[in-house]
């Protein structure tokens, strides 16, 4: 079954889906899109490392992600600039850089549209297996620090108070950021991983009562949008990653409409 290409994608876009629901989710809740936007911008810079260095790519990516993160954090503790500012500074400093590093590098021959905007079609069997690897170790990772997590997004001193400890809550979901975009590089591309994570999370936030039919549905609409993107990219000849953004968009443009209020009003009533 998975000797074709096409099933392939799906099986693979699935995965992903899945795991970008509650990631994403936590993405919204924390108002951490633009810093999901720095952390997949930096990961061209860890594609130009791992090439120059000659190390395994998912491995430079991680550690351009992770090493932005840290930078992030320094920077914001000594307050010289608002978080933003710094955002902004790092997601386009560290996509320039890459892009200037991978053009120094005329030995090697990179697809940078293929790393920019993904190609999901391509995809093997191997990534498949990494994509559902390191999904469930997120997944797990995510349902085992749920409550610190969860505290930590509500009330940072609450959970400071409690010992939830949310500055540990907040590197590991850095860290799963990182994973998260090492991984599906490959997919729909560093330019619109941020976009999968953001918009099936947004259209759940109009049809959930709680947080974790949030997480639900929001993995549902991911999927829902990798299948129709797809279906739309086979139907009209259409680039498979921006496809499946597009699909996204639609559906949460259903998710504006009065059918979301009252889809609400019902599951908070049961």
């Amino acid at each position: 079954m998975l000797d074709d290409f096409f099933v392939r994608a799906l099986v693979a876009g699935i995965g992903f889906a899945l795991v970008t629901g509650p990631l994403g989710a936590f993405v919204v809740w924390r108002r951490m899109a633009y810093f999901g936007d720095t952390m997949a911008h930096s990961a061209l810079l860890g594609v130009a490392i791992s090439l120059l260095l000659n190390i395994n790519m998912m491995v430079g990516v991680v550690a351009a992600a992770l090493l932005v993160s840290g930078a992030l954090l320094v920077l914001e503790k000594r307050g010289v600039f608002s978080s933003d500012a710094l955002l902004g500074i790092l997601s386009h400093s560290t996509l320039a850089l890459g892009l200037v590093l991978v053009g120094f590098m005329s030995w090697v021959r990179i697809d940078l549209m293929a790393l920019l905007f993904g190609d999901i079609l391509a995809v093997s069997k191997s990534d498949i297996a990494l994509i559902y690897g390191f999904g469930a170790l997120i997944l797990v990772g995510i349902a085992w620090g749920w409550r610190a997590l969860i505290a930590a997004t509500v009330n940072v001193e609450l959970a400071q108070a409690e010992g939830m400890h949310p500055q540990r809550a907040r590197i590991m979901l850095m860290v799963f950021l990182a994973i998260l975009i090492a991984v599906a590089m490959k997919i729909v591309g560093i330019l619109l991983i941020t976009a999968l994570l953001i918009i099936p999370a947004a259209a759940a936030r109009r049809l959930s009562a709680s947080p974790e039919q949030m997480v639900v549905i929001a993995s549902i609409i991911g999927v829902m949008a990798v299948v129709g993107g797809l279906n739309l990219s086979l139907l009209y000849d259409t680039p498979s990653g921006p496809s499946i953004v597009v699909a996204a968009l639609g559906l949460f443009l259903l998710s504006l409409t009065p059918l979301a209020v009252i889809w609400r009003k019902n599951t908070k009533a049961s």
